[in-house]
């Protein structure tokens, strides 16, 4: 530019500055990077657990009926009260069952003379056979008549020891512990066996079962895991199994499986499994709904991160990681399940790594960043 004539020469020597000046202010300010909070995730070995909508139901029970025909004399218990084993429930009027056992064991009491007198004339025959007195047929046939009054007198016992047994279940016991049912006949009924002979019922609760379910789809995912290392079971399937009642408490106790089903059910597609749990002080009762959880089981090397690290984007899950220079860098995870306030890992992870945590509304792929500690920094780096 040539000078201007007109503008004085000092002007001319402030213009370089003055253009500086105005290049300087209409340049673009510089942002300090954003602060992060971010947790260096590590893989730990965690024990895993699962939880099941649960129902209770008794480890027996019992059709309390009765055996011999004849007439219900009297209740003896209280209807739903607890019965113990051995304990009378009903009575029958057992007259006729005296009297026909007395009446077998005079007939016994027949059948045994008639016994002795045949081993009599056996011994009496043979002796005189030796001397010539008596022919053989009649040894043969005293020896046949010994023979029959034996069998008779077999079943002359038989009569008796059944006669017993009549007389006995005239005299209804509870064959175990647990719960009454309602009575089904009246005092004075003519009852007999079969169908109409149906007289309560005792529901033992001492131990209580617990029946759960899961889906097929579960457990094919727990068999993937369990190929690929992921998850170890306890030796023997010896679960740990607690259970959390309707009100939220925790039933003191906790119970073992002792059942699996081996095959799904063709109407609800799932397993079912079953476990037991003492219950001294009767605070299960059958047909209570339950949540069953089951414990003992370990992943090996899980990789945990805090829920609120995790976001959801058009491609799926992801969250930012600070790598080399402190630069956020995106990276898309495959997550498993939720293990308290953290969830698990799949892929996308290793361990060393740094997550961001908070922050993360401020953060672009690889724009720099500030990382400082989280406020709990325990989370998704302890077991």
């Amino acid at each position: 530019m040539k000078p201007n004539p007109r503008l004085p020469i000092p002007f001319l020597c402030l213009l370089p500055l003055i253009l500086t000046a105005c290049q300087e202010q209409h340049a673009a300010p510089e942002f300090p990077a954003p602060e992060v909070a971010i947790q260096r995730v590590e893989a730990h070995t965690i024990p895993i657990e699962w939880e099941f909508v649960g129902q209770t139901e008794s480890s027996r029970l019992v059709e309390i009926r009765t055996r011999v025909e004849g007439v219900l004399d009297k209740r003896l218990y209280e209807e739903g009260t607890l019965v113990q084993k051995g304990q009378v429930l009903f009575q029958m009027d057992d007259r006729p069952f005296a009297a026909a056992l007395q009446g077998q064991k005079g007939t016994l009491a027949q059948q045994e003379a008639k016994q002795q007198n045949a081993k009599r004339n056996v011994a009496r025959l043979k002796n005189l056979i030796a001397q010539n007195a008596v022919s053989q047929k009649d040894v043969d046939d005293a020896v046949s008549q010994l023979a029959e009054a034996d069998a008779v007198l077999l079943t002359a016992r038989a009569n008796v020891t059944s006669a017993e047994l009549n007389l006995s279940y005239a005299t209804i016991k509870s064959p175990l512990t647990g719960l009454s049912g309602k009575t089904k006949k009246a005092d004075g009924s003519f009852i007999s066996p079969g169908q109409d002979g149906l007289l309560t019922t005792v529901t033992q609760t001492d131990p209580m079962w617990v029946k759960f379910s899961t889906s097929e789809t579960r457990l094919l995912e727990v068999n993937e895991a369990m190929m690929k290392k992921q998850l170890i079971m306890p030796e023997n399937a010896n679960f740990v199994v607690d259970l959390h009642m309707a009100d939220g408490s925790v039933y003191p106790l906790s119970g073992k499986m002792n059942f699996s089903e081996k095959q799904f059910s063709t109407e609800t597609g799932t397993r079912e499994f079953r476990a037991a749990f003492a219950n001294p002080d009767m605070k299960l009762v059958p047909g209570q709904f339950v949540r069953v959880t089951l414990k003992g089981a370990i992943r090996p090397n899980a990789i945990l991160v805090p829920q609120r690290a995790v976001m959801q984007g058009q491609q799926g899950k992801y969250l930012y990681v600070v790598g080399t220079a402190n630069k956020a860098e995106i990276r898309p995870v495959e997550m498993g399940d939720w293990y308290g306030d953290d969830w698990i890992i799949e892929s996308g992870l290793t361990s060393g790594e740094l997550v961001v945590v908070d922050g993360m509304s401020h953060v672009i792929p690889n724009m720099p960043v500030k990382p400082l500690p989280p406020a709990d920094n325990t989370r998704g780096s302890q077991p």
